[in-house]
């Protein structure tokens, strides 16, 4: 516990350094500025943003996503309340009261407790990663092959079957990531796979392509397929302030929210769509005001704000311990991290340990300048809504395509950038979430690897996927999740 300590005061003393406060400052800013903007979570923000890295140095590069991480969350809540348009599935919750609030005069307060909510939530939770985190790498050391597998295989299904309208739409998302995934020669026996006998495909779709055309392209088409040709009306906001009584109704809500929203990010497809909703139900019970629910309530803007923001924190447990993804934003990261041929899990403490404890020094640094800055900038990112759809979404086309240029400079990076933004754009047409596309991406080779690896030690014995207690009480939960609506039924029937 001290050695962790002491290893988080050297990153506070590399983040503070005049270079990296000044990527920090710009990370938070550019998110923000990206997140704020209709349509625009977090996850499209780092995807889109991601090209702009390559070249930095590591450790500044993610210094940089740490501040577009809670930049990007925190202008997705921006846009909830002053525009009642979600960037993402978490913010709905937001944008229930926090809308509500600014048409009744009150957007100053609504835009002030989730800008605080999200600073409480977010400095506790990173404190909370710093304890859990060296905690789940201990037990990750000694786990083997065939825990890993089973661990991705929880991941597949979790995403796949919590997602979406649908399980078959869940799990036929994971079907095309995985397919994505298989494209380039096989490692093992050196055969082309899906490469349609096209030379370029050889080393395979580089994730950031897949992450920037699926998300930024796919969902600049979608709007643009149902652009309204007058932008949508925005309520005017002044300085952000809270008064005795706002503060008195938020601080409980704020604590709350942080409890429910770490836990669940850090569990494989938590997410945070669940603690948002739960703070949500929590709050409406536990209100001395319950009527104002529905109307305006600024606790329904405190918990599900922290819940946010705490979730985020908690993705980057399993990233950086195990290299599993939990969110569509921990998957564009550990694109990030692959892109500099850096892989996250347990090891990743040992050969990486500047890096590591500096990003997580970042958290605590972007979550004070986001607090500090966006207090009194909250009408100047307002103002950037009034932006004309067409010229904000042609930008975004135009960053994509040159970010999707600039990994490997082939011009065929930017056919396959097109491909998969039509694809994206299918996908949100027929309702197939995203997360388990890029989660099979990411995943789907790994997974291969340790399966063949626990293959290869059983002589190819099928119980060789069975490793021990660990895998088999992960296959306990899966066969769990997977009959869960049958269960349920169950359960219902009457005696």
């Amino acid at each position: 516990m001290i050695d962790n300590l002491n290893l988080l005061l050297g990153g506070f003393a590399n983040v503070v350094s005049p270079g990296n406060l000044l990527v920090a400052l710009i990370g938070v800013i550019a998110g923000t500025a990206v997140g704020v903007l209709p349509g625009i979570g977090p996850a499209m923000t780092v995807a889109l943003l991601l090209p702009i890295t390559y070249g930095l140095d590591p450790t500044q590069a993610f210094i940089l996503f740490a501040g577009i991480l809670y930049g990007g969350m925190y202008g997705g809540s921006t846009t909830s309340i002053l525009l009642n348009t979600p960037g993402e599935s978490a913010s709905v919750i937001t944008s229930i009261e926090g809308n509500k609030m600014a048409k009744a005069g009150r957007a100053a307060q609504a835009l002030a407790t989730a800008a605080i909510g999200s600073f409480v939530a977010g400095t506790i939770a990173t404190l909370a990663l710093v304890l859990v985190t060296p905690v789940v790498v201990r037990f990750a050391i000694s786990l083997g092959a065939p825990d890993y597998f089973a661990i991705m295989l929880l991941a597949f299904v979790a995403a796949s079957a919590t997602l979406g309208a649908s399980r078959v739409r869940g799990f036929a998302s994971l079907l095309i990531g995985l397919v994505i995934g298989t494209i380039g020669i096989d490692g093992v026996t050196g055969q082309q796979r899906l490469t349609l006998g096209i030379p370029q495909l050889a080393d395979g779709i580089d994730v950031v392509v897949v992450a920037v055309g699926v998300f930024a392209v796919g969902e600049a088409l979608w709007v643009a397929a149902h652009l309204r040709r007058r932008p949508a009306p925005v309520v005017p906001v002044g300085a952000p302030w809270m008064g005795a009584d706002d503060w008195r109704r938020s601080w409980r809500p704020w604590l709350r929210g942080t409890a429910l929203g770490f836990p669940f990010g850090a569990l494989p497809a938590g997410g945070a769509e669940i603690p948002t909703f739960l703070s949500y139900a929590v709050e409406k019970r536990l209100a001395k005001r319950p009527e104002e629910f529905g109307h305006g309530a600024i606790e329904g803007v405190a918990g599900p704000e922290a819940a946010n923001n705490a979730s985020a924190a908690g993705t980057l447990v399993p990233l950086l311990a195990i290299g599993l993804p939990t969110s569509a934003v921990s998957a564009v990261m550990l694109a990030a991290f692959e892109s500099y041929g850096i892989q996250p899990g347990p090891l990743l403490f040992e050969r990486q340990p500047t890096l590591v404890w500096t990003l997580i020094a970042s958290l605590f640094l972007g979550n004070l300048l986001l607090l500090v800055l966006n207090l009194p900038l909250a009408p100047a990112w307002a103002s950037l809504l009034r932006i004309p759809r067409p010229y904000l979404y042609a930008g975004i086309l135009f960053f994509a395509s040159m970010g999707a240029y600039a990994v490997n400079a082939q011009p065929f990076d930017l056919i396959l950038l097109l491909a998969l933004g039509l694809l994206g754009f299918g996908m949100r047409r027929f309702g197939l979430p995203v997360l388990p596309l890029i989660v099979g991406v990411i995943l789907g080779p790994r997974a291969e690897l340790q399966g063949r690896r626990a293959l290869q030690l059983s002589g190819g014995e099928l119980s060789g996927l069975l490793g021990g207690p660990v895998s088999a009480v992960i296959y306990v939960i899966i066969v769990i999740v997977l009959a869960w609506p049958l269960i349920r039924r169950f359960l219902r029937k009457p005696s």
